[in-house]
């Protein structure tokens, strides 16, 4: 086994500076050792918004939130890489022809870590729960299908209905999630609302691993359930006792450590330190699909109103040499608000509008803007061409890169662009009551219905404030049908829809890009870039 000093974890400066130096150590020694079943997985991700309550799938919105709760949360089916999806806690299951009834046939083996039985009963307290507007859960809630979540019924105690008022077509895909994966019954009855921070005997459920230390902003180790028995279909449960995931806020530090052998597996790398890893570890990319980095321009909010204004917006940016020089080649050019590994994107989009400055000149002198302020900066009636784009701490460098170039090009247009960088509760206090101009994410996500809390009128995550009801139609017939093909074209119109408005500007397309040390084996991955640690081993 590794030397114990090799699993403690570093003060904040001593990690930096092995980060600083690993990326001329040399290589890790070979993956012929042999596979230890008591052995440590070491782990780094960034959960630096972890300990801000953020620790609870059905409640936070946050990426990293599924991807380590996973270790705890099963579900019911698990989506295979070719879209597929397979028993998992659900024996079989049954959608009605209309879907608006999924009934699923549970597994009579299976217990939760506190032992509680898993069973029906659990499976609607969690349903509940996720519905209930108290929880406050917003996208575990959408993904639940909103509005559309009428009850879940225990028909026995190994069978259980979940109904919808209307069709309700992406719900096996949001039943194979950790966002809508499974606390013991015990756990919401007493701690429902510890869930949000999290901890030992809190976070319970009938995953491979199990809660048995939480650390804010320092690690997390979860221990394997010696009594898992209950893998997805044609998989097996790790063969390791403890994942070790330390809570590594620096991409830089998590690139170096797995360089040197600090620790095993680095999640979340920024594509600038792939070349770094070369020889030291292997790199694992995976596009990610869902509604690509982009930026949102809130119509309902200052010089965006104006679809000129908008339009001048999109094409004054050179996209392209901005994505190929920061993103070194790993990220591609989005061109629309599906990623291209999303069900239903619409290549036809590609090359469409594309930077163009004296397009953009034109439409801002057609919307009224041709005077010029002393700064360059444009001006109509006494009032400067700016805009105010907000951004969610922390923001990556190349993200920051990213910004600085589209500020540029967007200056020689004669538009201003000033950016605030916020820590949440004041990111909050903008972004609730829609008093900015700009703001930025991706969001990952297996099934094109992502959009709707986008694109929604009254969406949770409607950050252009879109009001149209033609799109609220679209997007209610997206979710209506169970035809792919059907459920492709409706979103390809929500897609040439957007292209036409320009209520979002797609940018990057995102890689989950992962570093892994040769002492691992067997290491799998969900179809959003996430490790699975089914079947996976570590070396002595």
């Amino acid at each position: 086994m590794p030397s114990p000093l090799r699993r403690r974890l570093l003060p904040f400066a001593a990690l930096a500076a092995a980060a600083a130096l690993a990326l001329t150590a040399c290589a890790p020694g070979s993956s012929g050792t042999s596979a230890d079943p008591d052995g440590e997985l070491v782990w780094g991700v960034d959960g630096s918004l972890l300990a801000s309550g953020k620790m609870d799938p059905q409640t936070s919105q946050l990426d990293v939130t599924a991807m380590v709760q996973r270790q705890v949360l099963d579900s019911l089916v698990f989506q295979k890489d070719d879209g597929s999806f397979v028993p998992w806690l659900a024996k079989s299951w049954d959608v009605s022809a209309d879907a608006t009834a999924y009934t699923f046939h549970l597994r009579d083996d299976v217990t939760f870590t506190d032992g509680e039985a898993f069973d029906a009963a659990a499976v609607k307290a969690n349903f509940d729960r996720i519905a209930d507007p108290a929880t406050k859960s917003a996208q575990a809630a959408s993904m639940l299908g909103g509005e559309l979540y009428q009850a879940t019924e225990v028909v026995d105690p190994h069978t259980v209905t979940v109904r919808f008022s209307k069709p309700y077509a992406p719900f096996l895909q949001a039943a194979s999630t950790a966002q809508l994966g499974f606390y013991a019954p015990q756990v919401l009855a007493k701690h429902s609302a510890d869930l949000a921070a999290g901890g030992k005997g809190i976070t319970v459920g009938t995953g491979p691993f199990e809660l048995t230390s939480y650390t804010p902003n320092q690690e997390i180790v979860y221990t394997r359930n010696a009594d898992y028995r209950w893998a997805p279909q044609g998989m097996k449960a790790p063969a390791f006792r403890t994942l070790r995931v330390q809570i590594l806020p620096e991409a830089s530090t998590r690139s170096g450590s797995v360089a040197s052998g600090e620790i095993d597996l680095a999640s979340q790398l920024p594509p600038n330190l792939v070349a770094g890893l070369d020889g030291k570890a292997t790199v694992k990319s995976v596009e990610v699909p869902g509604l690509p980095y982009s930026l949102f321009l809130n119509e309902k909010h200052g010089v965006f109103a104006d679809q000129r204004v908008r339009e001048a917006f999109t094409r004054a940016v050179d996209v392209d040499a901005a994505v190929k020089k920061i993103f070194f080649g790993q990220f591609p050019r989005a061109w629309s608000i599906l990623g291209p590994t999303t069900p239903g994107y619409d290549k036809s989009l590609e090359g469409a509008r594309p930077f163009d400055r004296k397009a953009a000149e034109q439409l801002l002198d057609d919307a009224g803007w041709t005077q010029r302020g002393a700064d360059g900066i444009r001006m109509k009636d006494g009032r400067r061409l700016t805009a105010d784009w907000i951004s969610w701490t922390p923001v990556s460098d190349d993200h920051a890169a990213l910004a600085n170039a589209i500020q540029s090009d967007l200056k020689a247009v004669g538009f201003e662009i000033t950016r605030e960088t916020l820590e949440p509760a004041a990111y909050n206090e903008k972004y609730g009551p829609k008093a900015f101009d700009l703001t930025d994410w991706d969001f990952s996500g297996v099934d094109p219905d992502l959009l709707r809390p986008h694109l929604q009128t009254d969406g949770f995550q409607n950050a252009s404030s879109v009001s149209d009801p033609a799109v609220d139609a679209l997007l209610t017939e997206g979710i209506a049908t169970t035809d792919q093909g059907a459920r492709a074209a409706v979103y390809a119109k929500l897609q040439q829809w957007n292209a036409e408005t320009d209520a979002i500007m797609p940018l990057a397309v995102p890689s989950a890009i992962t570093g892994i040390s040769s002492r691992v084996s067997g290491l799998g991955f969900d179809l959003s870039g996430r490790p699975l640690f089914f079947g996976t081993t570590v070396g002595q």
